[in-house]
């Protein structure tokens, strides 16, 4: 199965870094955070990805371009333009990067593909990273006959909890696992009719299909209780890089 991941928007609430590059392209513990998604896909053997791409996109291209070259041990001749390669630590996948337009919203950017995908895929966005369970999503989908199953997540708590017993305070909880509420956590898997939902690059996945497929009652849910952190500061980023010193992502 194909994994997509959008990985065309502007990025504007982490400007430090995506002002020169692609927010998929901001690096975590020194690799970028497409990185990260990818090896988590493809520890579940999905190594089939087509990259969305808009804003700045000729940096994830240049980036594959050249990835084999960054994972090599190389001796440069500088008197030549001859140069040796040792060892190369590949990857075994398989990369497709398109361009979709600079201002195309996310669902125009996933139209883009409606005659060249045919069976399910796979869908994220190139700014959260997990640790979920790809093949068990998978099972989820095929077991529902939905058009669409996203991954529900219950974010961190942004503050403290007071434990409270009448007007006393008992005692206090630092940031409680989750707040309760389960939102989309990307990690999607889509069928063909998906395109059905979307028109026009103004279409937005969020706003204009999946609330019309879960009126349909062709929404399901895959829940997903273990590490996600999605990336849309610098606060974030200081959190997964945390996270990561911590031991929580397993392919690092």
């Amino acid at each position: 199965m194909k994994a997509v991941i959008l990985a065309g928007g502007r990025g504007t609430r982490l400007a430090e870094e995506t002002h020169i590059k692609p927010k998929p392209l901001v690096e975590a513990s020194g690799q970028p955070l497409i990185w990260h998604i990818m090896q988590n896909y493809a520890r579940h053997e999905v190594t089939d990805f087509i990259v969305l791409a808009g804003y700045k996109g000729q940096y994830i291209r240049e980036y594959f371009a050249d990835f084999w070259l960054h994972q090599a041990d190389v001796t440069f001749d500088l008197s030549t333009p001859d140069r040796e390669i040792h060892e190369v630590r590949s990857l075994p996948w398989k990369v497709t990067v398109l361009d979709t337009g600079i201002d195309t919203n996310t669902g125009g950017r996933i139209a883009r593909l409606r005659n060249s995908l045919t069976d399910d895929f796979l869908l994220t966005y190139g700014d959260g990273v997990s640790d979920v369970n790809i093949r068990e999503l998978i099972t989820a989908h095929k077991n529902s006959g939905n058009i669409a199953t996203l991954t529900a997540v219950q974010p961190p708590a942004r503050f403290g909890a007071l434990n409270l017993n009448g007007d006393q305070v008992v005692n206090f909880q630092e940031k409680p696992d989750g707040e309760g509420a389960w939102v989309n956590g990307g990690f999607l898997v889509l069928s063909p009719e998906i395109f059905d939902y979307l028109s026009g690059d103004e279409a937005s996945l969020e706003i204009d299909a999946l609330p019309k497929i879960a009126e349909a009652g062709k929404l399901g849910v895959y829940k997903h209780s273990g590490f996600w952190q999605p990336v849309d500061t610098i606060r974030d980023l200081q959190r997964l890089e945390e996270a990561i010193s911590k031991g929580a992502l397993p392919w690092v």
